[in-house]
């Protein structure tokens, strides 16, 4: 027997084996590289695709802002057009409508100086405050022309009683309502034509549109002396006054006002505590205007959720739109400069409010009726 050629097969397989074990060791290594790798990529690949599904939200938010559209045909809901009266399903010169979390509409119904309600579907109006055959008054039961009329979520009806210069509060079923602003001899007490106001309900403020002041006043529930936070009580178009304001909106989160500037044309933002304003929209040097940048004579401007905002431009005959942030509006009812009494025109339109779907209330204030216009 060969044992030399024995112990070198026997060499050659060990060597064979070891040659083998360095392979698989190699492959093994590659295949363990080749699994990191593929993980990192699909690691990458995952962190990718989440980043486009978080993106995504936003772009439909943004889509569904710029989406905002409604039916150009309006549905008369309250009031008969060109046929003022005091029965209850007419109205005259209404100027202020609001709708509260149940989608019940009230009407500062001004000539008639009442507070008209009207329930979802309703044909017929009830009588919520002041006489209800039109009688205008100045006790405590009664209105002289009221602009408008806001409902808190606690249940309380706030009026601006206009020509009896004060601002009313009835509290939940109350026969008759009690002053909380506009009483008294000194500055900061009396009111002049007010027009409107907004309630901040978790400080029990109410901040008020001075009108023939040109000013807004803050007052707290309970005292009746006010407190002059936006304007000096001067007349003037620049930044550090206010020209007549009807509208005034507080937004708490930022403690701003959005003020109405009417013989301003413009709607401008004063913060609590500034002495002057910053435009939202409308002419900077209160020039009015026809183009969907400017106003004419605007009244009251309402926000939505998103912080879009709605403008009654009266003398211009429209309602117009201003996507948050933009200066440029556009018109979602009523033809500018074109006054009529169909469906799809308005005559002065005075007031516009919004319900939980976004559907427009506007109070077409020469026309006697209220306006209905269906987002969709």
């Amino acid at each position: 027997m060969n044992f030399e050629k024995i112990g070198n097969i026997n060499d050659y397989h060990r060597i064979n084996k070891r040659n083998q074990k360095k392979l698989f060791g190699c492959i093994n290594q590659t295949a363990k590289r080749f699994i990191i790798i593929t993980t990192i990529l699909l690691t990458i690949g995952i962190l990718i695709t989440l980043s486009v599904l978080l993106i995504k939200p936003n772009k439909h938010l943004i889509n569904r802002e710029a989406n905002l559209r409604w039916n150009r045909t309006g549905i008369t809901i309250a009031g008969n057009t060109s046929f003022p009266g005091t029965e209850n399903n007419q109205l005259n010169a209404p100027l202020g409508a609001t709708v509260d979390y149940q989608n019940t509409l009230y009407i500062a119904d001004t000539s008639n100086s009442r507070i008209q309600k009207y329930v979802m579907d309703a044909k017929y109006g009830i009588t919520v405050a002041g006489n209800a055959n039109g009688t205008a008054g100045s006790n405590l039961s009664e209105l002289r022309f009221p602009s408008q009329v806001l409902v808190s979520s606690n249940g309380y009806m706030f009026v601006a009683d206009r020509n009896n210069h004060r601002v009313m509060l009835w509290r939940n079923s109350s026969t008759s309502g009690e002053i909380v602003a506009g009483v008294g001899t000194n500055a900061n007490n009396t009111l002049s034509s007010p027009y409107q106001m907004d309630y901040h309900q978790a400080s029990e403020s109410l901040y008020v549109s001075d009108y023939a002041n040109s000013r807004i006043m803050h007052f707290k529930l309970g005292t009746p002396s006010g407190t002059m936070v936006a304007g000096t009580g001067v007349n003037a178009k620049n930044y550090t006054h206010l020209m007549s304001p009807v509208g005034v909106h507080f937004e708490s989160l930022s403690n701003n006002l959005i003020i109405t500037n009417n013989f301003g044309h413009n709607i401008v933002r004063w913060p609590l505590g500034a002495t002057s304003w910053t435009l939202v929209a409308g002419d900077i040097n209160g020039n009015s205007g026809t183009d969907s940048k400017r106003f004419n004579l605007p009244t009251v401007t309402t926000l939505d959720p998103m912080g879009n905002f709605y403008v009654a431009d009266r003398n211009n005959q429209r309602i117009q739109l201003f996507m948050n942030g933009q200066l440029e509006g556009i018109t979602i009812a009523g033809v500018v400069n074109t006054t009529g009494s169909n469906s799809t025109l308005l005559s002065t339109p005075w007031s516009v409010a919004l319900d939980n779907q976004l559907n427009l209330y506007v109070a077409d204030a020469a026309n006697h009726r209220v306006q209905k216009f269906l987002r969709y």
